[in-house]
């Protein structure tokens, strides 16, 4: 006769344990399913308290009854370890699952069901309960360009494949090329990028019209301020992070000086002052572009971030890699390019990418400073008197975009831990 206590599972009996507490998870999340979906509850006779709770109870008995620290199932274990290793976590798991179910079909219905995207004004969506996704479609063209002419979009796109195509260069780089792909990535493709974005772009040459760039705007103004932003701070927090640990105090001091200054200010004071208050102490007949300035703005705050994340993947390196290296003959900057910070970035992938993905993330700050990137074309758009009430379709759109843009960052990310990865 089998024994079988909920309370204690053993691997003696696990497959009892295991198709029973499979059977109650499923009939609890089944359950929501139905009532959620096809308003259907077949617990209705019960008492309305004991039957708000009957889902939650027959997640928990059925993930208790299969909560194991090792019971020789992979999949079984991955779960008990990752969420249901005790009962809070369970409980966490099943709530989130429940209201998942519970929001997924007014959210299909508004967002896809009962909305609309024919039409070309607001009209078309006086008569419909759902999204007016007519609004992100007669907006598109703004939200990804700005006030750029229409005309010339073509050179943004272009801009754009030019600068992808030059990016993949290093994949195609092999034998003695590749020793020399950090100085192209460093020094020659920023330079690179910004001709092609100067001329091309902004235009006033080779027969293309100039296109001041208070016009620029949309998801392409935050592509342009978020890939300059995270080319240039990285080099200058590396150079800040050796700096705050050299063993000249000079240098030393100037370098915390800095590194917690900028940690101190919020960016969107740090954007005031260079949009309203930096041109106020340059010379009468001086002139810096109001983007350019808010592009500087960003990456000194944003290398400060940077550097303390690297001085933490140098602080953690043993004493032993720099004696190691001392006894090679290696001088300081020998020493820091080709033993020290190889391996420090290496264990800092993470942080860095966490700055970087902050820093996407604060671009539409850049508003407060009259540059309208997609989430500034999103605040004059729902501010448009044809079309106003449908702010909610735009935040949504714009949610949408960063998700994917930081998304793939992340994704990226984890590729270069992996494939970086030592076993220490």
């Amino acid at each position: 006769m089998i024994n079988i206590n909920i309370l204690k599972p053993n691997r003696d009996n696990f497959k009892v344990y295991l198709y029973i507490g499979a059977l109650l998870i499923f009939l609890s999340i089944f359950d929501v399913f139905l009532r959620s979906f096809f308003n259907l509850n077949f617990a209705s006779f019960l008492p309305d308290f004991v039957n708000f709770l009957l889902p939650l109870l027959l997640g928990l008995a059925g993930l208790q009854m299969i909560r194991l620290e090792y019971s020789g199932v992979k999949t079984v274990d991955i779960i008990n370890k990752s969420v249901n290793n005790n009962i809070f976590n369970a409980g966490l798991t099943l709530l989130i699952i429940f209201i998942t179910l519970l929001a997924l079909p007014p959210s299909l219905n508004w967002m896809i069901f009962d909305a609309n995207i024919s039409g070309d004004s607001k009209e078309a969506c006086s008569s419909i309960e759902g999204a007016c996704w007519t609004y992100i479609k007669i907006w598109f063209r703004r939200f990804m360009y700005g006030m750029y002419p229409n005309e010339f979009h073509w050179r943004i796109n272009l801009a754009f494949i030019i600068l992808i195509s030059f990016a993949f260069v290093g994949f195609f780089a092999k034998g003695k090329y590749k020793n020399y792909l950090t100085f192209y990535y460093a020094i020659a493709y920023p330079i690179i990028a910004f001709l092609i974005i100067y001329f091309l772009i902004s235009g006033g040459s080779f027969g293309l019209e100039w296109v001041e760039t208070n016009a620029w705007g949309g998801l392409s103004l935050t592509f342009i301020v978020s890939f300059f932003g995270l080319i240039f701070c990285f080099p200058l927090g590396m150079i800040l992070a050796l700096g705050r640990r050299s063993e000249l105090p000079v240098i030393r001091y100037i370098s915390i000086g800095y590194i917690e200054f900028w940690r101190g200010v919020p960016l969107i004071t740090v954007l005031f002052m260079s949009s309203v208050m930096f041109p106020m102490f340059l010379p009468a007949d001086a002139f810096v572009d109001k983007l350019v300035r808010v592009i500087v703005a960003i990456i000194l705050f944003e290398a400060a971030y940077v550097a303390e994340v690297i001085r933490g993947g140098l602080q953690a390196l043993p004493r032993g890699q720099y004696d190691a290296a001392k006894s090679l003959g290696m001088g300081y900057w020998k020493m820091q390019i080709f033993v020290i910070l190889p391996q420090a970035l290496k264990l800092v992938i993470p942080g860095i990418a966490n700055t970087f993905l902050a820093l996407v993330k604060d671009t539409p700050l850049i508003f407060v400073v009259g540059l309208s990137e997609v989430v500034g074309m999103l605040q004059m758009a729902k501010t448009n008197p044809k079309w106003l009430g449908y702010a909610m379709e735009g935040y949504i759109f714009a949610s949408i975009l960063f998700w994917v843009i930081c998304y793939a960052m992340s994704r990226y990310s984890q590729h270069l831990e992996l494939k970086y990865k030592t076993d220490r």
